[in-house]
């Protein structure tokens, strides 16, 4: 079985003080209407961090108010984007100023390991707002060849007051993915942070007032997917959502949306990605591609490998190679730096991934390693690999969201692709080859947003990524991203005398 190392580390990390667990709306921290308050938990050892208050319906509405006073009379829709962008930059450098902080918010919130929040998580938000704000003052619209006596041209105008949504296991990455062009493209926004990591959130508000953004220009409304999702997917004043999350709710985002107002929505849903290893692979970095894709963020992302397909003609040795290294992956405190993988982020996902793993055994795949929780208190799940996995098994159909992979099998390309597509879902897939010609074939064979060839996780600011099917619609990162945030207007005016059109 895999390492486990439980419990506190002795490490010289010290766990940050809670400074922040009220709503933040037009620029204050404020309670919620209702005065409730629910329980963050540290995954770690499943006690309480902190209460943080609890915003429904009715501090969605005050966010909004704020939200949209701020864009209909505020200077940040006004700003040049240049303007902006320097406020935004300013931003930034807050945010790496505070890295190690926000780095032991994300850890102790969601059991992310610290040494790579630190490493990257953090610094990919400071670099994410970067790149935006590069954006700012380079969007426009375009001159127009009308075909007769008119002069015309678009303009790019903000969209309004916009609902973010972001889900639990990147709370930091997933927020400035979605508010970076927001801000960029002069929006307004109401965040609702997922319920189980609202900490960093609330953090970032506060270095944003620092920053410089004007009031009612970021809201952080605090509270569950069922109240203050709800509201904000349904109301009648928010001009568009940016949903990430499961398909399930995706789906009533998208519901909400179109019962209320019409609003756009922008979803980014589940996934069962398949990872394709054929038989000229090498080996030792096929094995290690195939253990990240699956173990990273403890397999708590929706573009995770859970799928792995293998040739049949280096199947076994791959076999004998991932087991041995998944045996030595370490499992224990996100703040211990020998550590691989941190707890699930809550006993919810905990108990839905041990259900997951009784289910591949019952419906008859071989557990070859793991498949059990570790240590006495927290949550923590060993990697978790089966073999002689069909395609209609639950194991290799629904989204588990953790360190469990279903190993497979092909013999042609052709089986492959039909295996890699025989999904529901359409968000990311790896191939790894030394072929062109398979690689190509393949990668333009596959139903999926982002393919990545000999490498896996490879995100960038300017590589946007999304779903197709039922993995969503949209894209973040980019200037794809931009786009969503932005309305087009056509300005036509007539041309008199003109000695030419």
């Amino acid at each position: 079985m895999a390492s486990h190392r439980n419990g506190s580390s002795n490490t010289s990390v010290m766990i940050p003080e809670i400074k922040f667990t009220k709503l933040f709306i037009n620029g204050e921290f404020v309670d919620s209407v209702s005065g409730n308050t629910f329980e963050t938990v540290d995954p770690r050892t499943g006690d309480v961090i902190a209460r943080v208050a609890e915003g429904d319906r009715e501090d969605v509405d005050l966010a909004v108010k704020a939200a949209r006073h701020a864009f209909d009379n505020g200077p940040w829709p006004r700003l040049s984007g240049s303007e902006r962008g320097r406020i935004m930059m300013k931003f930034a450098n807050l945010i790496e100023e505070h890295i190690e902080e926000l780095a032991a918010l994300d850890a102790i919130d969601a059991g992310k390991l610290f040494a790579l929040g630190k490493a990257r998580d953090i610094p990919a938000v400071v670099n994410t707002l970067r790149y935006y704000a590069g954006a700012a003052d380079k969007v426009h619209g375009e001159v127009l060849k009308m075909s007769g006596r008119f002069h015309a041209y678009t303009l790019l105008e903000p969209i309004g007051v916009v609902g973010l949504i972001i889900p639990w296991n990147f709370p930091s990455n997933l927020l400035f993915t979605k508010l970076s062009p927001a801000l960029a493209a002069g929006c307004t926004a109401v965040v609702k942070p997922a319920e189980q990591t609202p900490l960093s959130a609330l953090y970032y508000s506060h270095l944003a007032k620092q920053a410089g953004i004007p009031d009612g220009v970021i809201n952080v409304v605090t509270g569950f997917g069922e109240t203050a999702g709800a509201a904000i997917s349904s109301h009648m004043d928010i001009d568009k959502v940016s949903f990430t999350g499961s398909t399930e709710v995706g789906r009533k985002v998208m519901q909400a949306a179109a019962a209320s107002n019409l609003k756009p929505v922008s979803l980014e849903l589940g996934g069962k990605s398949p990872l394709l290893i054929f038989d000229d692979a090498d080996l030792n970095a096929a094995t290690d591609l195939a253990l990240t894709g699956i173990l990273y963020n403890k397999g708590e992302i929706c573009v995770a490998s859970s799928r792995v397909y293998v040739q049949e003609g280096i199947y076994d040795e791959f076999v004998k190679t991932l087991v041995e290294k998944a045996k030595s992956w370490v499992v224990g405190d996100p703040f211990d730096p020998k550590v691989c993988q941190g707890p699930q982020v809550g006993k919810k996902q905990f108990e839905k991934i041990q259900y997951y793993i009784e289910q591949g055994k019952r419906e008859g795949a071989t557990l070859l390693t793991g498949g059990k929780a570790l240590g006495n208190k927290g949550f923590y799940i060993e990697p978790t690999i089966f073999i002689d996995v069909k395609e209609d098994m639950l194991i290799a159909q629904e989204e588990i969201f953790g360190p469990v992979m279903a190993l497979m099998k092909f013999k042609t390309i052709d089986e492959a692709i039909m295996k890699a597509n025989n999904t529901r879902y359409g968000l990311a897939a790896g191939i790894v080859t030394k072929d062109l010609n398979v690689a190509n074939t393949v990668s333009r064979s596959i139903r999926a947003g982002i393919v990545w060839i000999n490498c896996y996780l490879a995100f960038d600011n300017d590589c946007p990524y999304g779903g197709y099917k039922m993995s969503g619609f949209g894209r973040d990162l980019g200037l794809e991203a931009l786009h969503p945030y932005f309305q087009v207007k056509s300005v036509v005016t007539p041309i008199y005398s003109s000695p030419w059109l």
